[in-house]
């Protein structure tokens, strides 16, 4: 009796402490807790044929990596050289890579498998950059080495879209009839690299490659050429200058460049007005352009006659001039602004019509207020290694139109008015000094003329002194 009233006991008190350890638990409730985030990117432990092996003779290969892994897009991104006849089967399954080549091995060659940004990790998407895995099925590795730069001629920026190949043959037509012997793609710097080659001259090649055949076999596609073979393992890096035929690339001058003007709107019928607007900056007109009207519809008939530029005391000025556009949609009145100064534009009743009956129903007064200088950037260019037998020409690119574009005639060049913003500066070497860019051909073995380009911006403020010091020796890539 007394042994069971013991165990009753413990049994009663064993229950009382598990329902106040559950009820603590639940008021305080603990989350579980993790390790950091996973930011490191699959570690390679090994390779079946080991990485740098010789004397290769399968075509499957298996790498294997420290986590759970994933190859994306490997038909694009991963690369075999040399260039197979068939794209080989890459896999990404548990930790490993698998690559079974389709094509029978060349002999006493030496192959790279590069996989770019392909492979990376399941959980966390981390990327294992640039890794790249080589083999010879000789008995030795090749190791020369060609690399380099590739720039748009035009403009003289990168582009990562360009692809880069090496031919052996010295057949001006090999570019557009074979296969290349090596490729590979240009990174955003526009840099390039081979490596694994072996010894000897290739004749190297940059495409705009739209249709992905690695040839240049259409006019509308990039190319870029060197006219002699490169010696791999015994040059420095290779400048390539990537253009469009002239065929289909047309040339575009030196000036700034309109916009197109849109499409006529619908008019009510019963409307008769031919309207237009202006250019005008909240009412402010620039010191360095002209007056603008822009009509909705082309004019057919205009009397300029009627277009009176006054003081803001209405007393007619002396000196303006007046012109339209080829498009019958502009008329610009141009006029030496005077900094702060009020001036009016009286637009006469009858100015222009259109072929539609519309015209200018009433007469009209617009306000213009000119800019103050202190809105504007003042500039100071200087230019050093300057070699005028080149014929340089200054280009200042603001939202991808030319904002000046003049002659590079001495070391110092000076504007005290000029429009404030970010600008792209080009440096274009004028060969034949016909004031235009001027594109290639390939297969009369004539270059692009060739442009510099800053990689950065550059920022002329407004009320300020801006100051830029262009080495032309050194290059701006």
């Amino acid at each position: 009796m007394m042994l069971h009233r013991l165990t009753k006991s413990i049994l009663s008190l064993s229950f009382l402490l598990l329902l106040w350890f559950m009820h603590g638990s639940c008021g305080q409730p603990i989350p579980p807790t993790g390790g950091p985030r996973d930011t490191l990117p699959p570690f390679f432990v090994g390779a079946e044929p080991k990485d740098s092996a010789v004397n290769v003779k399968g075509n499957r290969i298996i790498l294997n990596f420290n986590e759970y892994i994933s190859v994306d897009r490997a038909y694009e991104n991963v690369i075999v050289s040399p260039l197979p006849k068939s794209a080989p089967q890459v896999d990404g399954k548990l930790k490993q890579v698998i690559i079974k080549l389709r094509d029978t091995l060349e002999p006493n060659t030496t192959y790279t498998i590069d996989f770019g940004n392909s492979i990376r990790d399941i959980n966390e998407n981390n990327i294992l950059r640039h890794y790249s895995y080589t083999f010879s099925t000789g008995d030795r590795l090749d190791s020369a080495r060609i690399f380099g730069k590739v720039l748009l001629a035009e403009s003289g920026m990168p582009d990562s879209t360009l692809t880069v190949v090496l031919h052996r043959s010295a057949d001006d037509s090999a570019i557009a009839k074979d296969r290349p012997r090596y490729f590979t793609k240009s990174n955003a710097k526009g840099e390039f690299l081979f490596k694994g080659l072996a010894a000897g001259a290739y004749h190297i090649f940059a495409l705009k490659d739209v249709d992905n055949s690695r040839k240049y076999d259409q006019a509308s596609e990039m190319i870029g050429f060197l006219e002699k073979p490169v010696q791999a393992g015994q040059e420095g890096p290779v400048q390539l200058y990537a253009f469009q035929a002239a065929e289909e690339k047309k040339q575009k001058p030196l000036t700034p460049t309109k916009t197109p003007s849109p499409a006529p709107p619908k008019q009510n019928k019963d409307d008769k007005r031919l309207k237009y607007t202006n250019n005008l900056d909240n009412g402010q007109q620039d010191l360095l352009g002209p007056f603008t009207l822009i009509f909705e519809r082309p004019f057919n008939r205009m009397d300029t006659s009627k277009l009176l530029l006054t003081d803001e005391k209405f007393n007619r000025l002396p000196r303006y001039t007046i012109s339209t556009d080829t498009t019958n949609t502009r008329v610009t009145i141009s006029n030496a602004w005077k900094e702060g100064e009020h001036y009016k534009l009286i637009v006469q009743k009858d100015l222009a019509g259109d072929s539609l009956g519309n015209a200018v129903m009433r007469t009209d007064t617009i306000a213009i207020n000119a800019h103050r200088e202190s809105d504007y950037a003042s500039i100071d260019l200087k230019f050093s290694n300057l070699d005028t037998s080149l014929h340089p020409v200054l280009i200042l690119m603001a939202n991808d139109k030319i904002e000046l574009s003049r002659p590079v005639d001495a070391q110092r060049i000076r504007y005290k008015l000029f429009r404030p913003g970010d600008y792209e500066v080009r440096i274009l070497y004028d060969r034949n000094r016909n004031g235009i860019w001027d594109t290639g051909d390939y297969w009369k073995k004539i270059q692009p003329e060739k442009v510099l380009s800053r990689p950065q911006k550059w920022n002329a403020r407004s009320n300020m002194d801006n100051e830029i010091t262009i080495d032309l020796g050194s290059g701006f890539n």
